[in-house]
């Protein structure tokens, strides 16, 4: 049985890890030298640091190279953190930065506690995840087209008069557009046809989405969040698939902040100076959300459409959607008739908007909870969030 444990800090890059090891009970950490990033590599480190009595307790910075070392390290009975990077202390005066000073300061800092672990999505969500990120690329590619067809047409005097672009008629219109010079009609063809391929690729992830969303665990939550006014599907699975589950937040402020959505601060003394959102923690929901808030300009109603894609909710849930909607659109005409612009109206519609999203996650169990028991009291919170709001966040 261990009776004390080594704490392995680790500088992982795709070739080579940098490895250092702290004792406890203080003392200087120690650089180990560099390995290969390989799986077989990992094992023969992790036997060569077992030897003795003693436990290992590793971490290293979340990054490009994923949870791959992360999930090897827990299959083989170590505590392992994927640290936050941006929430790592660092010195002002610290000029130098080396793989062996950076892996000696994770091992350090661990030891004394100091380190935030990021929260580690088991490969099924990881899976869901790298789906809507990949359908995300997929659609400011197909941006990126429709912005370089029509600044084409738009430098040769071809402009498509009616206000609705990317319509069937729009299609139509460009089918038609004929150029003097055959060069220019091979170059409008092929930004045509460009556009179309990434439409349609576009289409088919969307189509993968429905049905990889409805078949994950997440299904039941990504039906109950599109009652929510402004919550399409992809927005819906975007949502559960970047946070995963919602009752590791106590509190809905604390998912506001993990989101990003809450004041920044620089206060000292009797200065109180607070600025705007912190944009800090995923900005993947972040983005889907203000762009839901903007829904709510109009008055609330049950239209059929809002009623049709609540129909799979539970009671509760809907009555929730309703509160949300009544309470997001008022607030909304609030702030904008006092002359707020309405990048500002959405930001903090958006905000109040978690909250709800919040709520109805804690409408239902826990994942692994008895079924039986009932959930939690949801309690929505309004707007006036401060950043102390923060999560701590462990690994799955």
């Amino acid at each position: 049985m261990a009776v004390y444990s080594k704490f392995v800090g680790m500088d992982v890059h795709k070739e080579t890890i940098a490895v250092s090891l702290a004792e406890p009970f203080g003392g200087e950490v120690r650089y180990l030298g560099e390995f290969r990033n390989t799986p077989e590599a990992v094992v023969k480190l992790i036997r060569q640091l077992r030897k003795g009595d003693a436990s290992l307790s590793c971490c290293y910075e979340a990054g490009p190279c994923g949870y791959g070392l992360h999930r090897q390290l827990v299959k083989m009975g170590i505590t392992n953190q994927v640290v936050a990077p941006s929430l790592i202390p660092r010195k002002a005066g610290d000029r130098i930065k080396t793989d062996r000073r950076d892996s000696q300061a994770l091992a350090r800092l661990l030891r004394a506690g100091e380190l935030t672990a990021v929260w580690v999505p088991d490969e099924a969500q990881e899976a869901l995840r790298d789906l809507t990120r990949g359908r995300e690329d997929l659609k400011h590619l197909e941006r990126q087209a429709k912005q370089r067809l029509q600044a084409f047409l738009l430098r040769h005097g071809r402009v498509y008069e009616p206000e609705k672009k990317w319509t069937r008629m729009h299609f139509h219109w460009l089918e038609n557009v004929k150029f003097d010079r055959p060069v220019q009609q091979v170059v409008f063809q092929d930004y045509l046809d460009t556009l179309q391929m990434l439409t349609r690729r576009v289409q088919a992830l969307e189509g993968q989405l429905e049905t990889a969303g409805a078949a994950s665990g997440f299904g039941p939550m990504i039906e109950a969040l599109m009652a929510l006014r402004g919550i399409s599907r992809i927005a819906a699975t975007t949502t559960m698939a970047e946070i995963g589950d919602l009752h590791r937040f106590r509190t809905a402020p604390q998912l506001m902040a993990y989101l990003g959505m809450v004041p920044s601060e620089h206060s000292s003394g009797a200065t109180r100076c607070r600025g705007g959102i912190t944009k800090t923690g995923n900005g993947h929901v972040r983005r889907v959300l203000v762009e839901a808030a903007w829904t709510y300009h109009h008055p609330a109603r049950k239209t059929t459409h809002l009623q049709r894609k609540a129909e799979r909710a539970p009671e509760m849930v809907q009555e929730i959607a309703w509160k949300a909607q009544v309470r997001l659109c008022a607030r909304y005409q609030k702030l904008e008739s006092k002359g707020k612009l309405k990048v500002k109206v959405c930001t903090a519609v958006a905000r109040e908007l978690v909250g709800f999203i919040w709520a109805i996650g804690h409408a239902f169990p826990a994942p692994g909870a008895n079924a039986s028991e009932p959930a939690p009291s949801s309690q929505c919170v309004g707007s006036r969030t401060g950043n102390g709001g923060r999560i701590l966040e462990t690994p799955m």
